[in-house]
């Protein structure tokens, strides 16, 4: 059976540099598949991809010999069996504010007696060149487990949520994290309690053994990053890369930019 590298990696200590898709194109998949990045996710919280599409750029992705993770909606059990048994080599979990919702998505991702995740499908044993009665007894050792932290409650809560068994990686969106710090009047927090906070999840992180990672926009961002000790980190996505490169075409070219795209 195929044996997970980025999650070998990421135990290891060795950063591992992904991105995001969110166009759910397969053509698209199938050439970011082959860019190089160390695993790509399919983001399915924040995007109108389908699951019919999803599955198809799971094994776009699979194919290519890259690795495939999944953003859930929600890190319920359903949405974690149903992409992992289309064909994603791990999954990415969002707002994992207390320590029960990181058992729930632990468990969703674990088949028994480790975890309660049902048997059954096909999809997902071709994504990882076996059948399927090897997949059932390897999965649990390969699949890769990030959990997002995201708001101030999810980083009072971190110590007890990062020493949990099957915690592979942490990682953070760094927009809802900024978003969940407004004060109740709407004031933003200061970049420096932004960075105070990303340090309370880094050291938390460090003391548990867990690699922690972020979103980022740039390979400067990322570098960064790196030095500072983030291990799971994002650059963009392949819808930011297409819009950033028109957008650097007709700025050139001395055109007008059409619309507001910069959120891109």
């Amino acid at each position: 059976m195929w044996q997970n590298p980025v999650k070998r990696a990421l135990a290891a200590g060795q950063p591992q540099i992904g991105t995001w898709l969110s166009l759910g194109n397969v053509f698209a998949a199938r050439l970011m598949a082959r860019s190089g990045f160390h695993w790509l996710t399919v983001d399915l919280e924040h995007s109108p991809i389908g699951w019919d599409s999803a599955g198809q750029l799971f094994g776009a992705v699979a194919d290519a010999g890259a690795v495939c993770l999944a953003r859930v909606p929600r890190g319920d059990h359903d949405y974690i069996k149903r992409v992992l048994d289309a064909g994603a080599h791990g999954i990415v979990v969002p707002m994992i504010n207390t320590v029960e919702e990181a058992k729930i998505a632990i468990a969703a991702a674990k088949y028994p007696p480790t975890g309660n995740r049902s048997v059954g499908g096909s999809m997902h044993a071709l994504n990882f060149g076996t059948s399927a009665g090897d997949y059932y007894k390897h999965a649990n050792d390969e699949i890769l487990v990030v959990l997002q932290t995201e708001s101030p409650e999810g980083v009072d809560n971190a110590d007890a949520i990062y020493s949990l068994p099957g915690v592979d990686a942490i990682f953070v969106g760094p927009n809802d994290l900024a978003a969940q710090m407004r004060s109740p009047d709407g004031t933003e927090a200061t970049p420096a309690e932004f960075e105070a906070m990303l340090a309370r999840i880094l050291a938390a992180g460090k003391k548990h053994g867990v690699p922690v990672g972020l979103h980022t926009q740039s390979i400067e961002q990322a570098k960064q990053r790196v030095e500072e000790g983030w291990r799971f980190l994002a650059v963009g996505s392949e819808l930011k890369f297409m819009v950033t490169g028109a957008q650097e075409v007709v700025a050139g070219m001395g055109m007008q930019t059409a619309g507001d795209l910069a959120r891109y």
